[in-house]
């Protein structure tokens, strides 16, 4: 199959109307050292399709699938089971395309379905307003921090030592092209949080403090006394949800006074796809609106008196002068809203929480059974799907051996925080309703065998 179907002359027409003399000297910019000299080692320069299919599908085949081992996985990308009419839905012609429509004249039902999610997602977080989501959670995040700087003019943002390392990782990326100053932190292997450190910690200079709820550990705060210290230093809260579903269970962010909540929404509508494409959700008070990035679908009535769908703000450099831009995000990963929209739609208020109830009640169980294993300490003492476990030696090669088992016994603090000594052997544990008591069992026997 060609990719680039060109002929030589149709080349050189085009490198002469540039005044380039070959397709190498497109690449001048790039150090020499930095070139391929030759052909990549270990990798064929052509193949038939059906070879290369075979390639892949044996590749494809060293992989651990989800649903066919006790899968404990978590730390911001969840397992729950996603109804077959989700997928349905979704691939329909009017929804699966090559790129999002938004045009007002074409895509009523795209921008109908955008306004229906902003609305879940606005009482799914507690805050007056949701846009029409965006790339991840950890890039939401990032923007919310950019937002607190537009709204206090102030340019220090604290983040929380339980905030999930990729989001800081993200923001530290993007604060050395803005100037932001970002004071972070590890977490401490503790049953507490670090509510009382963030609150000490603002001062006349903080635009805003971010924490996750709940943290990367799985443990729940209430937030309220921070967003009250917060306010009384002129800073913003931002919490971050990386588990939705708990938000079936324990009160909204929005609801404590958080002025903008972030989230991620891979666990509604969402399969894990080896980490992406997923949503990011973005919520803010009302007064804020218009500093919010992204797109906001409006509903609106026509020149005939017909209810219809516009976008009411989309401040990106697209659209407006470069200079007034909230942010240059360029799509609103449209399909992966949709299937989170159809299943919150599937599932209703009364489905979300009993979901909630269903996971809680699996991790609670499995924590208890975890805890009975010699030498295992049970970390987190209030949480929603999601705990620590501090095992009696250091947690990553434990799970390496599991996983060579057949067992994917969650995920280690070293391999997040490595050279952190004090976490090494933290353990992650996620439960959900895909997680049955043979699973929990089989992980509690063969955690006791290795840890023997």
């Amino acid at each position: 199959m060609r990719y680039l179907p060109l002929t030589q002359p149709d080349r050189q027409a085009m490198l002469s109307v540039i005044g380039a003399g070959s397709i190498d000297d497109l690449f001048v910019d790039v150090p020499e050292a930095a070139r391929l000299s030759g052909p990549v080692e270990g990798l064929a320069n052509h193949a038939s399709e059906l070879a290369v299919e075979r390639h892949m599908t044996a590749l494809a085949r060293k992989n651990t699938v989800a649903g066919e081992v006790p899968f404990f996985l978590g730390a911001g990308a969840y397992r729950h089971h996603v109804p077959a009419s989700v997928d349905h839905l979704i691939q329909r012609g009017e929804f699966l395309t090559a790129y999002t429509p938004y045009q007002p004249e074409i895509a009523q039902g795209t921008l109908q379905m955008l306004f229906e999610f902003q609305t879940q997602v606005a009482r799914l977080l507690g805050t007056d307003v949701a846009n029409a989501s965006m790339y991840d959670g950890s890039t939401a995040c990032w923007e919310a921090i950019g937002m607190a700087r537009r709204i206090t003019r102030k340019s220090k943002a604290i983040l929380s030592g339980g905030l999930h390392p990729h989001y800081v990782s993200v923001a530290r990326t993007m604060a050395k092209y803005t100037g932001d100053t970002l004071e972070t932190s590890t977490p401490a292997l503790t049953a507490e949080t670090d509510i009382d450190a963030l609150i000490a910690g603002i001062d006349a200079d903080t635009s805003c403090v971010v924490v996750q709820y709940p943290d990367i550990l799985g443990r729940i705060a209430d937030l309220q006394p921070l967003a009250d210290a917060c306010h009384a230093r002129k800073a913003l809260l931002i919490a971050v949800v990386t588990e939705p579903v708990a938000l079936g269970a324990i009160r909204a962010p929005g609801e404590m006074d958080a002025d903008i909540v972030v989230g991620e929404g891979q666990s509604l509508g969402v399969g894990l796809q080896f980490g992406g494409p997923y949503v990011g959700l973005f919520g803010c008070k009302d007064k804020y609106v218009r500093q919010m990035p992204g797109r906001l679908c409006g509903e609106t009535v026509d020149a005939d008196g017909r209810r219809g769908f516009v976008l009411t703000l989309s401040t990106r450099e697209q659209h407006i002068r470069r200079e007034k831009a909230t942010s240059n995000i360029c799509t609103n990963s449209g399909l992966c809203a949709l299937a989170f929209s159809i299943h919150m739609t599937l599932l209703g208020e009364k489905g979300l929480r009993r979901l909630a109830g269903i996971n809680h009640a699996g991790a609670c169980r499995a924590a208890d059974r975890l805890a009975r294993v010699p030498g295992v300490e049970l970390v987190t003492h209030t949480f929603f799907n999601e705990f620590t476990l501090k095992l009696p030696k250091e947690a990553r090669p434990v799970v390496r051996t599991l996983a060579d088992r057949g067992i994917l016994a969650g995920v280690s603090l070293g391999r997040l925080y490595p050279g952190e000594a004090d976490l090494a052997n933290g353990l992650i544990v996620a439960v959900t309703e895909t997680t049955s008591a043979e699973d929990v069992e089989t992980l509690a026997a063969a955690l006791e065998e290795v840890l023997a």
